[in-house]
């Protein structure tokens, strides 16, 4: 299992090269936005047509993590659905998967703006949740310290032999971590973005996600 090792408020966590987020003292893995059910959601409102596979593919990887990590607590950082129908469209085999991931484990699902209210689904629903000296939510407030968050999608474009190449990315300051998403079908904001750039303190590091995990000062504008 590749990771990169981080402190937060004197927290030590690691940064999987999959996305994930493992607190080990916690036993706890952490995920931002899974988006299950984006292609059927993009059919239903008459967008592109998209293989229906991403759920299995999110699920595929979740499993290998916690195989690897055998975490005991799992927080879903919000947008775990891509809309609450997604969320009740989910087949069966699909939903049996997690059902299957959750058995033995403390699992929550932390409200999202795609996923604001309950789930037909087993573990808990919360609008955050606190672990001191962490606290885990969807979207980073710029007020708050020690936060675990999710909903940007970051991600960093780099230069390479005349190209540019784009990989997710975890952001991290002195004040927050900003996960990058989980799910199959999900785009990304680059690091440059003003919100990003706003949001982050200067001497923030993004942590490229992949085989190696790649840690670099956060590429600005």
């Amino acid at each position: 299992m590749n990771f990169c090792d981080i402190t937060l408020n004197g927290a030590h966590l690691k940064t999987l090269g999959s996305g994930a987020l493992w607190w080990p003292d916690q036993d706890l893995l952490c995920v931002s936005d899974l988006h299950f059910g984006k292609s059927e959601r993009m059919a239903r409102r008459g967008g592109p047509s998209l293989p229906p596979y991403e759920t299995r593919d999110t699920l595929t990887r979740l499993a290998a993590d916690l195989d690897h990590t055998q975490a005991r607590t799992v927080i879903c950082l919000g947008d775990s659905f891509d809309d609450l129908q997604a969320a009740q469209s989910l087949p069966e085999e699909e939903r049996l998967w997690i059902t299957r991931l959750q058995a033995g484990r403390r699992w929550v699902w932390i409200e999202g703006n795609h996923d604001p209210g309950p789930i037909d689904l087993g573990g808990s629903h919360l609008a955050q949740l606190a672990m001191p000296p962490l606290t885990f939510r969807h979207v980073a407030t710029p007020e708050e310290a020690a936060e675990i968050s999710g909903h940007y999608h970051p991600k960093v474009t780099l230069p390479t032999r005349g190209r540019s190449i784009s990989r997710p990315a975890f952001l991290l300051d002195a004040h927050r971590l900003i996960l990058p998403a989980y799910g199959t079908y999900t785009g990304g904001l680059r690091s440059h973005d003003g919100v990003l750039a706003g949001l982050m303190g200067p001497d923030a590091t993004a942590i490229l996600t992949g085989a190696t995990p790649v840690r670099i000062p956060m590429p600005r504008l």
